[in-house]
């Protein structure tokens, strides 16, 4: 037994002190990491007061995910700890990264019930960088605008300009509206509408047309399509003749019916929503209350 200098704590003692097991002191000790401050008369490893302020502190830095390795040289004083915390943020960034991005597509994966091949798609669609994303962006706008000088110049700034801010670090709301927006880029028959919409823009231009005209007439749609929706005016009924005249005047019903339908579809709509998503604002609002009781009004009155 020892009498004189400071306490000193058998293992087991020093586990009920820090709440730890012996079976993790032990292996922390044989790691090199906490030392005994000397051996019993039988062998056995004995610590003191600083033992257990070393534990705690190696327990820390362990909760806090660092390997034995950094704590070894973080006690030894071969490493400070704010060297190695700096280092450990870059490394868990890049673990966050990749846990969202994997939590993204398995999300997306368990809601639509994808089959393993669409999964596969997802899961390389999530991972694709900044830059490629932006190059599918900006081919699909070269695409659309391709031959068609025409189109209102300030529609053309917007389509080529919809790459310019996409997330280098998405959250995964965004890597869920990415993945459902590179998807969208590729089907064929969004394409075709799309197209068509930007072939009507450039074929209904006039040369004193200013920049931005095309753009005003859907605002002003939304305005009065709006006060009828808010008013509750039947699209089918009279009532809605003088909005309709206000908003089209003598054009043709018919021809606005055909390039209406070509661009304001549900597809459409989600298209935009996911843009403002991507760009970290609200979602654009897609109003489909208002283009869905102008379209009804038309067709009421085109079928006549």
């Amino acid at each position: 037994m020892i009498d004189d200098g400071p306490q000193l704590l058998t293992i087991g003692q020093l586990a009920r002190r820090t709440g730890l097991t012996v079976r993790t002191i032990r292996f922390w000790s044989d790691e090199g990491v906490l030392h005994p401050v000397t051996r019993s008369e039988g062998g056995y490893r004995l610590y003191d007061a600083e033992s257990v302020a070393r534990l705690e502190l190696i327990r820390t830095l362990r909760e806090l995910g660092l390997g034995l390795d950094d704590v070894r040289k973080i006690l030894s004083g071969e490493r400070d700890i704010a060297s190695v915390a700096a280092a450990h943020v870059a490394a868990l960034d890049a673990q966050i990264q990749v846990l969202r991005l994997n939590r993204a597509v398995l999300s997306t994966v368990a809601k639509r019930n994808s089959s393993a091949e669409e999964m596969a798609l997802m899961n390389k669609l999530a991972r694709q960088s900044a830059a490629e994303r932006k190059r599918i962006m900006d081919d699909f706008a070269e695409e659309m605008l391709h031959g068609l000088d025409t189109v209102d110049p300030a529609v053309q700034e917007r389509m080529r300009g919809m790459s310019a801010g996409l997330p280098d670090d998405p959250t995964p709301e965004q890597v869920d509206a990415w993945v459902e927006l590179a998807e969208l880029l590729q089907d064929p028959a969004f394409k075709a509408r799309m197209r068509q919409a930007t072939e009507y823009n450039a074929a209904d231009r006039t040369p004193e047309d200013t920049a931005g005209s095309s753009m005003l007439f859907l605002r002003k749609l939304v305005a009065l399509a709006g006060d009828a929706v808010r008013d509750g005016t039947d699209p089918e009924s009279p009532a809605a003749e003088p909005v309709l005249r206000e908003l089209l005047g003598d054009a043709d019903r018919s021809a606005v019916l055909d390039r209406l339908l070509a661009t304001m579809n549900d597809k459409v709509a989600r298209y935009r929503e996911l843009l403002g998503v991507l760009k970290g604002g609200t979602p654009d609002h897609p109003h489909r209350e208002e283009f869905a009781w102008v379209l009804a009004a038309l067709r009421a009155r085109v079928a006549k």
